[in-house]
Order: C-alpha cells, then structure tokens, then sequence
C-alpha cells in the first residue's frame, strides 16, 4: 500500500509538501506588452458592419463556425435567424461583439464567452451563459434552471422567469431576474449580486459564502446560512441604476427589496488540519 501511495502522480507535483500559507503569483504579462491584452486569434470588428445568419438548416457546430467567419471578415454585428432552440449556440466567443438570435436558444447557450453583447428574443434553455466572463446576455422572455452557473463576470438578465440552481457556484458579475427564481438559486454563491425582482423559491441562498442577493417578491425560504441583511443607500441607488439599464422596475421600489447576505458560520476551514486543507483548495 505504501508502494502505491509513494508512486501517485500528487507526490510527484509536491502537493504533500507544499507549505499552507499562501500562493505565490506568476505574472504572465506586463503593461507594456499589450498585444496580451486580448485573446490569440481574436479579429478587430465593427460594430455598424451587419450580416445576418439563417440558422434553420444548420447544425450548432456549423453556425459556430459562421459566427466566427464573420468575426473574421470584421462584422461585428450578426444577427441568427431562426435558431429553432439548439443547443450549446453562441458558445465560446472571445470577442467584442453584438450578437442577436431572433428565437429561442437549446441547453448551454452563451456559456464560456468573454465580451460580446448578445440579446435573445425568446427563451433559453438549462445552464445558459455558464461560466460567463464578461459582456451581456440579456433574454426577452424565460429560462431554465442553473441559469448562470458559475459566472464570473458581466450582466446576465432573464426578463422572464427562471428555474432552479439559478446562479450556482456564482463568483462573480450581476444576474438579473425580471420574475421568479426556483429552489436554491444561489447556492453555494461565493461572489457576485443577484437581483431577482419577483419571488424566490425555497432555500435561497443555501451554503453561499460570499455575494449580495436582492429579493423584491416573497421569499419560500432561506437556505443554510443565508441571512437578511441590512440595505444601503448606496445600494439602494445600484440598484436603480442598474435595472434602469435594462427597463427594469423593482415592483416595490428597489428602497423595500430584502437584501440576503451570507451569514458565514460556515467559514471553519482555518479548524482545519493542514492534510484536510488541502483537500478543500
């Protein structure tokens, strides 16, 4: 048993010997070299340059691939048509843009992007814009359930309604929910706001570690260690700004949301042994 334990590719990275107090950061560019400041292979567009995209006989990976041509090509407005509600469509993007789909998206829309603006005008499925960076996706009518999972950037708004798990693992940028949330939306949220305008389904907020959530509507229920907080002015005046971006009323006004912040008993990892720390980070 210990031959097998001495020979385990952890050993090898010196993750049994490393020292628990703190980690060091490599810096992988300077300010002086900006062609690092984007990503390889992004394309330089024009956002008054249009094309439009009939998606009805495509498949997902075709019209990724289009969408990407036209990048090229330096159009920075592309409208799809007719994307009869496939899935994984607009995945990917790493690059400024204004993207339109005129219908309804699949699973997995929008997920892994970093910068474009996209509207869709219609509804999305499960997981849409996960792992989101930066930029804005905003959806006309409703969406699935883990809605903004894990996103880490930017503003994400659903007019309508959402599901369950709606920004789960959320580390960071805004969710705007024009309607209701299902059960444990922002679980386990560790950075970020979320701002959900109609009523939350059950244990909201469960095991979140960090992060802000308003609520204008009635709440089911509180999850663990979620507790009511007390509202700010500059808070108060966030929140006006931001829903105004969207066309978004608070129903009570934004001065009589509930405002849910972590309770954080839940933060015991310093009780921790140094062998059970590391499996944690």
């Amino acid at each position: 048993m210990a031959e097998m334990t001495s020979k385990h590719k952890s050993y090898d990275m010196g993750m049994h010997t490393e020292l628990l107090r703190g980690r060091s950061q490599q810096i992988l560019f300077s300010a002086e070299e900006s062609e690092n400041f984007v990503y390889p292979g992004s394309f330089d567009v024009d956002f008054d340059k249009r094309s439009e995209i009939d998606a009805g006989e495509m498949t997902a990976t075709a019209i990724t691939v289009k969408i990407r041509e036209l990048m090229g090509q330096g159009f920075g407005h592309i409208v799809v048509k007719n994307p009869l509600a496939k899935h994984s469509l607009g995945v990917g993007i790493l690059n400024r843009l204004k993207l339109d789909f005129e219908g309804s998206l699949g699973y997995f829309g929008c997920g892994l992007i970093d910068g474009p603006n996209v509207r869709i005008h219609g509804r999305v499925g499960w997981s849409c814009a996960e792992n989101m960076l930066a930029g804005t996706v905003v959806i006309d009518k409703n969406a699935g359930s883990c809605f903004g999972a894990a996103i880490r950037g930017g503003d994400l708004v659903c007019k309508g309604d959402v599901g369950a798990r709606t920004g789960i693992n959320m580390k960071g940028g805004t969710i705007l929910v024009g309607g209701r949330t299902g059960a444990f939306s922002a679980f386990m949220m560790q950075r970020g706001r979320m701002v959900i305008l109609g009523d939350a389904g059950m244990n909201l907020g469960d095991s979140m570690y960090d992060g802000t959530i308003f609520v204008g509507g009635k709440i089911q229920s509180l999850g663990v260690d979620a507790i009511p907080g007390e509202m700010t002015d500059v808070e108060i005046k966030w929140l006006g700004r931001k829903l105004a971006m969207y066309g978004l009323k608070a129903p009570k006004g934004v001065a009589k949301m509930q405002k849910i912040v972590a309770g954080k008993q839940l933060w015991n990892y310093d009780n921790l042994e140094p062998a059970e720390k590391k499996i944690i980070l």
